[in-house]
């Protein structure tokens, strides 16, 4: 991420099958994330309610992109690709 892109907007489905699902945890990583790796700059977090892809649950967006079936295992391997504040850039898909 270079400095003039702005933050990285992270969507979380607060619906409450998303949340049963997982993203109540999910929330909870990347708000850890975020702190421990000194992200709180570079990452923009906000919640929407249901988006009806329950099914596939729980959602997510990163940029835009969105994640279904998120799994906290799957979530810390798409926040370690962010990067950090010492290297200025995303890290590889």
């Amino acid at each position: 991420m270079s400095p003039d892109e702005g933050p990285v907007e992270i969507v979380v489905c607060l619906g409450s099958s998303c949340f049963a699902r997982g993203n109540s945890e999910n929330l909870a990583l990347i708000n850890s994330h975020v702190q421990s790796h000194g992200l709180k700059a570079m990452v923009r977090m906000t919640g929407k309610l249901c988006q009806d892809e329950c099914m596939q649950g729980p959602n997510l967006s990163i940029d835009g992109e969105v994640y279904h079936g998120v799994t906290p295992a799957r979530l810390l391997g798409l926040l370690e690709q962010l990067g950090g504040p010492d290297r200025g850039q995303h890290g590889t898909s």
